[in-house]
């Protein structure tokens, strides 16, 4: 079969393969614990789907514009405004079928053939793939371990040529829980400003942080000064738990935007209007909202502590996750002739033990694996149980 050079390099999602396959087996009567999938375990709180059945009863099901319902453009844009400390365009934010397609629409529309584009790594799956979609060449950039892989402009300058577009970051990171301080951030944004790189700011995670009383910071928390062009990404589906409902956004400059919403338009047109329905409330409804939030944040904070604590006792080393919801672990030490890489001791473990992780192949470093914690307590102690049986055994030999 001849297929289009825009899919030559395209290959399927490793985290939600690995999902995919843990639900098989359990199909079949396995035991299997499912640690790979990235979405919370909690129902979207009750304010928000209460607001989108209202919408349907009231007709709220037909198109809205491309970019999404302008209440909800501007409630969004009012949220920002908030946070930056100063009043953003409503007209810059484009409402998406969740945050993955803000990301396909930036990528597809500032990168092309003959670009290159920095991208802070372990890196969620779906950057270099999405690059890749675009012809454009994406190129990994590790920080230090001991900097818990977070890039600084060293590293960056060391990656950059006259062929750098742009930078994409993640902060809470995808895989690692790693958060950029905003000292780390101003320091990258002003490294992206002076050399007229886009940064690619994805802050889906950002009200899941386990070390302080607000939210990580991000780039509206920047001083603009030290901002050049940016794209900044997030939705409602981590932190809202919303991750079925498929509501993302962008903000960026409104002439961009109109560019964005352009795309969209020949794409998908708008997110699913009783989803964005649901959206307003979940950003409208502010006590409602930050009760939910802290709620689910004090359950995050416990099981982070919880897996902190058992993957220390198996001894194997680890990034701190000071957001998301994430455990990123090295199990390179467990090796032998037989286990080479982590995607092979990811297949040995959910054999022998049941557990379903996902190998670092997927984020660029195939001797760590990534662990979600959005599970009980409960199914937590039983994983580590069996994480520690698998360890052990690989010591022992």
């Amino acid at each position: 079969m001849s297929l289009s050079r825009n899919v030559e390099k395209l290959k399927p999602s490793a985290t939600i393969a690995v999902s995919t396959l843990a639900r098989k087996l359990a199909s079949e009567g396995r035991d299997i614990i499912n640690l790979s999938a990235g979405e919370p375990d909690f129902d979207t709180p009750g304010f928000i789907s209460e607001a989108a059945i209202e919408g349907i009863r009231d007709g709220r099901t037909r198109y809205t514009p491309p970019a999404g319902l302008p209440e909800l453009r501007k409630v969004i844009a009012g949220h920002l405004s908030d946070r930056a400390g100063r009043t953003l365009e409503w007209e810059g934010v484009v409402v998406t079928a969740g945050a993955k397609q803000c990301l396909f629409n930036t990528v597809f529309t500032l990168f092309g053939p003959g670009d290159e584009v920095l991208i802070a790594a372990p890196y969620w799956t779906t950057y270099p793939d999405q690059v890749n979609l675009a012809r454009a060449e994406p190129r990994p950039v590790f920080g230090a371990v001991d900097a818990d892989f977070k890039v600084s402009p060293t590293e960056l300058e060391a990656a950059r040529t006259p062929a750098t577009r742009g930078l994409i970051i993640n902060t809470p990171s995808n895989p690692t829980g790693a958060v950029y301080t905003r000292d780390e951030l101003a320091a990258i944004a002003r490294w992206c400003r002076d050399h007229s790189v886009w940064l690619i700011s994805d802050e889906i995670y950002r009200s899941i942080h386990h070390d302080g009383s607000e939210p990580a910071p991000g780039v509206l928390d920047l001083d603009p000064a030290d901002l050049g062009p940016f794209v900044l990404i997030d939705g409602a589906s981590k932190g809202f738990a919303m991750t079925g409902w498929r509501i993302g956004f962008s903000w960026c400059d409104p002439d961009l935007a109109k560019t964005f919403t352009a795309l969209q338009s020949q794409m998908t047109s708008n997110a699913a209007t009783p989803s964005q329905m649901a959206a307003i409330a979940a950003w409208k409804e502010k006590d409602a909202a930050a009760s939910a939030l802290t709620e689910m944040g004090h359950a995050f904070r416990r099981r982070r502590d919880l897996v902190v604590e058992r993957i220390r006792e198996i001894g194997l080393p680890f990034v701190h996750p000071g957001g998301a919801f994430y455990l990123f672990f090295r199990v390179d030490g467990l090796f032998d002739d037989r286990v080479t890489d982590a995607t092979a001791w990811c297949s040995e473990l959910l054999e022998q033990q049941g557990v379903a992780l996902v190998p670092g192949a997927a984020f660029g470093d195939d001797r760590w694996v990534r662990l979600s914690f959005a599970t009980s307590d409960e199914v937590l102690e039983e994983a580590f149980r069996r994480i520690g049986a698998m360890a052990g055994a690989a010591s022992a030999s």
